[in-house]
């Protein structure tokens, strides 16, 4: 970046300040006169309360001198707060799914990615949907499908990489089936078993129906009923069949319950009530702070994945567009990457969080060594002992082994009445 001036930060890295006066705070926290500091800029964050960790806006402002003011809605309001009222934040974080609906109203600006210090860097898996080189799958929304944008103020999807990205990516992860490995006391290597009547009133599915559905169609193909063309985007037949495959497991009593919580499927799980279901990997990880056994279990069929990214309105300017490039440059700089690598996510720069991480963390987490000693939480919690190897193994053979991703389907409206349907039945 050409416009950048290189201060010692931290004593750990040295990293590009943005032009004009958002890099003002910067400066200051390198001890320079605090006279300048007359206006701090606040960034009103939109997102999940899941990726608004208080540590990272913490760590942001003593770095940079910039308030993060986080708002916390559900995803659906994420989207829907984008599309209805763009002013009502400087920043969003929202998954790549919800991009369909978001981009066409013109309510997102592109991020020139000549600006990100990091951009460069970002993982394969989202600008070409490559780990190690080989193709994952991209049913569904693959981020490599929505990435890039034909320019600036563009409201459509570029084909191929451009200088403007809808989202840079912040956090992003493949979901499996969450087991009690004590309970079930055999081996789980199919998605079909979450509909065994081995584990009737044992099991249970996430009632997020965009999510739910994908789930259910993974075990819909591991029963060996139906192949999809698109998991993530279903026709009705498609969808018919889906439903009329949960309704059936439903009646015969095979759920024990329907969570849409997080801490819901940490109760399910740490009671026993439950020994297979939808489940998300930090919520495997909370059972497991219990001194619980649970299984993030890796599948023959593969993952459905996920990924979040941050955006800017396109009404942003002035000092908090600054401001908001700055925290995306500081997101991607390795403090943050790291703390959400050590609570099993995957951050979008490695080698940068590879550089804020001990040596036997990074063994552990990304390249699927047994742990060299105890791994913690960034809070301190003992997560594995010594010895213990991360499921589903290395980074490559986690994210390589992607069957489908998240998304939002075309007959959306129909899908959720289905859902319902399931979820009354």
């Amino acid at each position: 970046m050409s416009d950048s001036t290189d201060l010692p930060h931290d004593g750990l890295s040295r990293r590009s300040l943005l032009q004009g006066t958002a890099g003002l705070a910067g400066i200051l926290a390198s001890g320079l006169s605090p006279a300048i500091a007359q206006e701090k800029i606040t960034l009103r964050y939109l997102g999940t309360a899941v990726n608004q960790d208080k540590a990272i806006g913490d760590k942001f402002e003593k770095d940079t001198g910039i308030k993060i003011q986080y708002v916390a809605v559900t995803t659906d309001d994420v989207t829907k707060r984008a599309v209805t009222a763009p002013n009502s934040f400087d920043l969003i974080d929202t998954e790549y799914f919800s991009l369909k609906k978001i981009v066409p109203t013109g309510n997102l600006k592109g991020i020139d990615v000549k600006k990100i210090k990091n951009a460069d860097k970002i993982t394969p898996l989202f600008t070409t949907g490559t780990v190690a080189g080989k193709a994952v799958g991209d049913q569904g929304t693959a981020p490599k499908k929505v990435i890039f944008l034909e320019g600036e103020k563009s409201k459509v999807f570029a084909k191929s990489p451009t200088q403007f990205m809808s989202l840079i990516p912040t956090v992003y992860n493949a979901d499996t089936l969450g087991i009690r490995p004590d309970l079930i006391k055999r081996p789980i290597d199919s998605w079909k078993e979450l509909l065994n009547p081995e584990f009737k009133g044992k099991a249970a599915i996430l009632n997020i129906p965009s999510i739910g559905i994908m789930d259910a169609a993974m075990v819909v193909e591991a029963m060996g009923l139906y192949k999809y063309p698109d998991k993530g985007n279903m026709t009705k037949a498609e969808i018919d069949l889906t439903i009329k495959t949960l309704i059936e497991a439903k009646k015969a009593g095979q759920f024990r319950a329907l969570w849409k919580d997080f801490n819901e499927s940490v109760n399910l799980m740490a009671s026993g009530e439950v020994v297979i279901q939808s489940m998300w990997s930090p919520a495997v990880t909370a059972v497991r702070t219990k001194g619980i056994a649970c299984n993030f279990q890796p599948l023959k069929e593969g993952y459905r994945a996920w990924a979040a990214g941050f955006g800017l309105p396109a009404t942003l300017s002035g000092r908090k567009l600054d401001g908001a490039y700055e925290f995306i440059n500081w997101f991607l700089d390795g403090w943050a990457g790291a703390y959400l690598n050590r609570q099993g996510y995957y951050s979008a720069v490695l080698e940068t969080a590879k550089s804020r991480m001990e040596a036997y963390e990074w063994a552990y987490w990304m390249e699927g060594k047994p742990a060299a000693q105890d791994i913690k939480s960034p809070n301190g919690d003992v997560l594995a002992k010594a010895g213990a190897v991360r499921d589903g193994g290395s980074y490559e053979a986690r994210m390589g082994g992607i069957a489908c991703w998240n998304a939002v389907m075309d007959e959306n409206e129909y899908m959720v009445r289905k859902w319902n349907e399931f979820v009354a039945a």
